[in-house]
């Protein structure tokens, strides 16, 4: 058996989460609905998803005996938790009664820039002209797609995509910032055991009335277990082993995946404009991602 480097191992965990992920756009829209055929309530899908992974979360920490958050975490997670527990999950369900998945994938495949930039933000880096230059270029041909497929405007669902792919940045960063000093499966645990007073009843609340067709559920059920629970074991260790500069990196592939996952999974078809501004979105991802950014000078 091949041994695999502190870096090699990193990229491979980072894969598996990506993978993971990748099929969260599909079964999300599988377990919403779109506005013809809604299915179970967004509202549901967020709460819910977050309220199973972090009953599994509490047994999970009580088998490994974690020890309790240090104090200076708790800021981090909760920043976590509004991103990855909230904003994002709840963003993607309203977008995806609007929009198919394939559409949402082009738009999400800002996600990696957008962590880029939020992380440059928080680590109080100083983003090159160029990196910026791509960041801007990547949100006018998200724009522009959006606006193409919207008919010459940009719809509320792409909104929500946009939200969505700001509050994966943030969730992201403040997660990885965690998963550096603590365990990658612990941080994501007591992120959703922390949310638990808040998602446990409005899951309750927001109960589904109507009833949804059983591929709804598996679409909630893959969401719940693996989207929002299992895909960050896997994920935030990527990052705390090979770094999260080079790690999330592997993100690129997202997009694409998320594009033919939906094709078996919802039988959506893929069209060459897609699939072109899919190609350009990650371009300036990647080039973007080589700009050279410099750590600020701190003040005396």
């Amino acid at each position: 058996m091949i041994a695999l480097s502190r870096t090699g191992q990193g990229f491979a965990l980072g894969a598996l989460g990506v993978v993971i992920f990748a099929m969260t756009l599909p079964m999300t829209r599988l377990a919403v609905g779109d506005q013809t055929d809604p299915q179970l309530p967004p509202a549901f899908v967020t709460a819910g998803r977050a309220a199973l992974a972090g009953v599994l979360s509490v047994l999970y920490l009580l088998a490994v005996r974690a020890p309790w958050p240090a104090r200076r975490h708790a800021p981090a997670l909760a920043v976590s938790a509004l991103g990855t527990v909230l904003g994002f999950p709840m963003c993607l369900a309203l977008a995806l009664r609007q929009v198919d998945a394939m559409h949402a994938a082009v738009v999400t495949g800002l996600m990696p820039l957008a962590t880029a930039v939020i992380g440059a933000l928080v680590l109080r880096q100083r983003p090159s002209a160029g990196f910026w230059a791509c960041a801007l270029a990547g949100c006018a041909l998200v724009l522009g797609f959006a606006a193409w497929q919207g008919g010459g405007a940009v719809t509320a669902g792409d909104g929500w995509l946009l939200g969505a792919v700001l509050f994966t940045g943030i969730g992201y960063v403040a997660g990885a910032k965690v998963a550096a000093e603590m365990p990658a499966p612990q941080v994501i645990c007591w992120v959703l055991v922390m949310s638990l007073p808040f998602t446990l009843p409005a899951a309750l609340w927001f109960w589904p009335t109507a009833p949804a067709r059983a591929a709804a559920w598996w679409g909630f059920a893959y969401v719940s277990l693996f989207s929002m629970w299992l895909g960050f074991f896997a994920w935030y260790r990527g990052l705390a082993l090979g770094g999260l500069v080079r790690v999330s990196q592997v993100q690129l592939v997202q997009p694409f995946l998320a594009l033919l996952f939906s094709v078996p999974v919802l039988g959506e078809k893929l069209d060459a404009v897609t699939l072109v501004f899919a190609l350009a979105v990650i371009a300036t991802v990647i080039i973007g991602k080589r700009m050279p950014v410099a750590r600020s000078t701190p003040v005396a």
